[in-house]
């Protein structure tokens, strides 16, 4: 599949959810450490995915999305200190690292079909 812009791209869409999401809930804390982490995280993301997609070869491309899923990976361990922390309850933590894990996934599946 060929996309016109990245903003076409399903798991671009998911991680601005996801950073809006998270936004919503850590906007408050107090633990300012913790919520730039994360928040960066998260935001890195959507940002890895739209600047590899305007890169101009699939091997650029997959490159950033690489670096997409690690960050993935960085804001599902953020998710679970947070759990730990007291932040977010279980069910939203499973919740949210369900979400996360399905952004990687759909992430995997792009880079798949650019090889």
């Amino acid at each position: 599949m060929k996309f016109q812009k990245f903003e076409d791209i399903i798991a671009w869409q998911k991680a601005q959810d996801l950073a809006v999401e998270l936004y919503d809930i850590f906007h408050q804390s107090k633990d300012f450490a913790f919520k730039d982490q994360i928040l960066r995280a998260v935001v890195s993301v959507s940002n890895n995915i739209a600047e590899g997609f305007d890169r101009g070869t699939d091997a650029q491309f997959a490159h950033f999305l690489y670096v997409a899923i690690s960050s993935s990976s960085e804001v599902r361990s953020m998710l679970h200190l947070a759990g730990r922390l007291g932040y977010i309850d279980q069910s939203q933590r499973d919740n949210l690292l369900e979400k996360s894990a399905e952004i990687s996934r759909i992430i995997r599946g792009l880079i798949k079909s650019l090889k």
